[in-house]
């Protein structure tokens, strides 16, 4: 049975298409957006939540999101153990629904920044980096002004406790620097897991990193991992 791929589209959401095209046209897997009106998502296999500005990020970035009529049923999928994914302002979203631990503040510089960056694996337990090696380097594009990741010491020593950390901000070699953590991340975290491992929220956008043309196709790396383990054709 082919599996499907939902990509939910909130008001202000413009990372949706970006998503689509990744599953759809480059991933050739069947998908369909899901409207934040929806509730209905029997027959999702991997469910994303894309970046953009949902709600114009008016109040705090994802805090009216979570209020729309999809989430009750994307907190009951994730419960069940589905696979979702929240990327960018969809990792926002994500933490005010309480689905992963922390909260994201106004970069540390109080700049926008949109540029590539690269990330390094730091656990391989979830099936988001399962076909990926621990220590790895991908280099993915980010947009974002609010993704500064703020944990206090006891979440963050959770996290590290129960390999929640899926991604750091590094330099090109895989060390963390100051510079590489150009938003100020508590950890230079990119990335965290639920403990189950079947949430991932991060702020690198692997959606736009699916093709050379575009300055990096390592994204396909991480998408082809979510595959594999979800035995996606």
């Amino acid at each position: 049975m082919s599996k499907r791929i939902g990509v939910i589209v909130f008001p202000g959401s413009n990372c949706d298409h970006d998503a689509y095209h990744a599953m759809k046209h480059v991933m050739d897997a069947d998908t369909e957006f899901l409207w934040h009106k929806d509730s209905d998502l029997s027959g999702i296999d991997l469910l994303i939540v894309p970046g953009g500005f949902s709600y114009g990020d008016y109040l705090r970035s994802g805090a009216i999101a979570r209020f729309s009529p999809i989430m009750n049923a994307v907190m009951d999928f994730a419960k069940k153990g589905n696979p979702v994914l929240g990327i960018c302002n969809g990792f926002q979203i994500l933490l005010e629904a309480g689905l992963l631990p922390g909260a994201m503040l106004h970069n540390e510089d109080l700049r926008f920044v949109c540029k590539q960056v690269h990330i390094r694996v730091e656990s391989n337990r979830s099936l988001f980096t399962s076909g990926m090696e621990t220590g790895q380097v991908i280099r993915v594009p980010v947009s974002h002004g609010e993704g500064n990741y703020f944990i206090d010491e006891e979440g963050l020593a959770r996290l590290e406790d129960q390999d929640q950390i899926a991604f750091r901000y590094c330099d090109e070699n895989g060390q963390l620097t100051e510079e590489s953590n150009f938003n100020g991340s508590v950890s230079a975290i990119a990335g965290i897991t639920n403990p189950s491992g079947n949430v991932l929220g991060m702020m690198p956008h692997p959606e736009r990193a699916m093709e050379s043309v575009l300055g990096s196709d390592d994204g396909k790396l991480f998408f082809e991992s979510v595959f594999n383990s979800l035995h996606i054709a």
